[in-house]
């Protein structure tokens, strides 16, 4: 499939919109549910604590959800799941105005929404295959894509949520949100085929098949390890940003908007990049090795006190490098997997990291509280730089012994 042939495909242009919608609606409410949690209550903990539930729920239900997802297959999986999380994140906004929210109450809805993320985020990932292939190139062309339309997301959400938050308050941004879930069902009902699912298999049977797959497999298990800890220094990213603009830019949630939407403008310059020049060009192991170090080396500038301009560069550096590295990264892990497996493989996948990220927002809340964002943010660049190097190495490792072992 070419390039031209795949932006002209209807399932793929209608998942690609749902994404669109749906991710914008969703970045929205990660900036105005903390940012609605903070101004009320003035707590950074309990604001990371909100934030954690969702990743709890998500870890909660990760294993089961892949029993589920095999069953349903990817798409009845995304249109349940849309249709549950709508009302779900309507009770934010409707308790609120009621005078019925409490803290207890936002952290029920904060986990059942991860709750329902985690069959989700794994059938966008087996979706593609399902529609169309396991070609590598093909599929890594598709998932720059979709990394692509979240990209965009990043940089419509966030800003948006921002000018929404200043204007109409958090809790019409959380109305907003409801909404675009209820779009993301009728775009996937009416444009995405049904598809027959696979009856599981003798060898796909059994809760943690997916995990002893991952646990097994030597690359995924490395490549998994890496990114666990990585994505745990942006979970703690994400809560510092927040508290910086309330500390050095006045309080301002447009800015809180802005600098989110950097990272997204400079990975969806990356995105662009590797989808028309890259993936068709080099081996998707060569883009990995190679452009993982660049996306930490400017969150270092962020431990300077830069101003916020000066920010806002150094997350759209990083966020080029993401977009670049990202698109095979992840068609490559998904391709990896045997497709019997591969519901309980992603689901797990989602468990193992959700499990782990609260972590990060449990450990940062407190430093927030007593020291603020400056040692979260030099914390980050730290970490992010071990990870790129470890996945760089491992990487070019795992790409010298490829023809060493295919004779075999």
């Amino acid at each position: 499939m070419t390039r031209s042939e795949m932006l002209r495909n209807g399932p793929l242009r209608a998942l690609l919109v749902a994404e669109i919608v749906s991710t914008s609606g969703g970045l929205m409410t990660w900036l105005a549910l903390p940012w609605f949690v903070l101004t009320t209550t003035g707590s950074p903990a309990r604001m990371t604590l909100v934030m954690a539930a969702e990743l709890i729920g998500l870890a909660v239900t990760g294993l089961p959800s892949g029993t589920l997802l095999q069953r349903l297959g990817a798409r009845r999986s995304m249109l349940l799941s849309d249709a549950a999380r709508a009302p779900l994140m309507l009770l934010v906004p409707l308790l609120h105005w009621t005078g019925g929210l409490t803290f207890g109450a936002l952290i029920a809805v904060a986990a059942g929404l991860g709750a329902l993320s985690s069959p989700y985020f794994a059938a966008q990932r087996m979706i593609l295959p399902e529609l169309l292939g396991e070609d590598e190139t093909v599929v890594g062309q598709a998932t720059a894509l979709f990394q692509a339309a979240i990209r965009f997301t990043l940089l419509l959400g966030p800003p948006l949520g921002g000018v929404l938050i200043a204007s109409f308050g958090a809790t019409t941004v959380l109305v907003i949100d409801a909404a675009t879930y209820l779009v993301s069902f009728v775009l996937v009902g009416l444009f995405v085929p049904r598809r027959e699912v696979e009856p599981p298999t003798e060898a796909s049977r059994g809760v943690l098949t997916g995990l002893r797959y991952l646990v097994h497999e030597p690359l995924l298990r490395v490549w998994m390890s890496v990114l666990i800890f990585g994505d745990m220094a942006w979970q703690a990213f994400f809560a510092a940003v927040p508290v910086l603009v309330v500390e050095r830019f006045d309080a301002d949630p447009r800015l809180a908007g802005i600098l989110y939407a950097s990272f997204g403008v400079g990975a969806l310059i990356g995105n662009t990049v590797s989808f028309r020049w890259l993936i068709d060009r080099f081996s998707g192991m060569k883009l990995i090795a190679f452009g993982q170090p660049f996306q930490a080396l400017p969150l270092w500038l962020l431990t300077l006190h830069l101003p916020a301009g000066g920010m806002a560069v150094a997350l759209a550096l990083s966020g080029i490098a993401n977009g670049i590295v990202n698109p095979s990264l992840h068609s490559l892990m998904t391709l990896r997997i045997p497709a019997a497996i591969r519901p309980k493989a992603m689901t797990a996948a989602s468990t193992v990291s959700a499990c782990a990220y609260p972590f990060a927002l449990f450990a940062v809340g407190p430093m927030l509280a007593a020291f603020g964002a400056q040692p979260v943010l030099v914390i980050v660049a730290l970490v992010q730089s071990i990870t790129a190097v470890a996945l760089s190495m491992t990487t070019l490792r795992a790409a010298a012994a490829v023809p060493a072992e295919t004779p075999a």
